[in-house]
């Protein structure tokens, strides 16, 4: 398959592209980000777009490719809901548009998170943008649209991008409650495999994601 992926300088994007990288499911992959992930491979392209609300611009460069891995995104620590809502929601949305005008036969897969509120009426203003990122992604008509919501998460072995206290964090976790925290490593297999294999829900919570990483056919 051939894949986009988004976010690539992040701790999410960085171990999805890595996955990508070594699974033999993944022929070629563009990362595409306002700034370069630094990194070298055969399978490996990359396009940079400083402005994502301008991805139509680029249009010409994102043809041919079978899925999307959207993991770009931000903490909502110190933002508005206004300043959230254009990062999160209206880059997203104007990336799938773009993509969904180009080959509706596309799975487009959104790195969302635990807790997203479907109902967009919640109290958490983080979650009430995801939620509404979720409900209208889904409504596009991809072939394919799932939205994963992993809890915390573990770096993958050789990412360089994950953020030590992040990590402490997520490995005192593991210890307390393992159930609710995913290796990123299973967060790339399960985007993949959704494409290879699909999946019978579009919102995957942690145990669907892992389900889906150790899917085969």
């Amino acid at each position: 398959m051939k894949v986009i992926i988004t976010g690539a300088t992040g701790m999410v994007g960085e171990g999805v592209l890595l996955e990508c990288l070594q699974n033999d499911l993944v022929s070629k992959i563009l990362v595409v980000g306002r700034k370069t992930c630094s990194m070298s491979h055969p399978k490996l392209s990359e396009l940079i777009v400083p402005d994502f609300l301008k991805i139509g611009d680029f249009a010409s460069e994102l043809t041919g490719y079978d899925a999307c891995f959207f993991c770009a995104g931000i903490s909502s620590v110190g933002l508005k809901e206004p300043e959230y809502t254009v990062i999160t929601y209206d880059t997203t949305l104007a990336f799938a548009k773009t993509l969904i005008a180009l080959n509706s036969n596309l799975v487009f897969n959104f790195v969302s998170g635990q807790a997203t509120d479907s109902s967009e009426k919640g109290r958490s203003m983080w979650a009430r943008v995801k939620g509404k990122t979720e409900n209208d992604l889904m409504k596009l008509g991809f072939k394919g649209q799932f939205n994963f919501r992993p809890g915390a998460m573990t770096p993958m072995t050789g990412q360089t991008r994950a953020k030590t206290l992040y990590t402490i964090i997520a490995k005192v976790a593991n210890f307390l409650v393992p159930k609710m925290v995913l290796n990123i490593k299973d967060i790339g297999k399960a985007m993949i495999h959704s494409v290879a294999y699909g999946y019978p829900k579009q919102v995957l919570e942690v145990a669907d994601i892992r389900v889906l990483a150790k899917k085969t056919s």
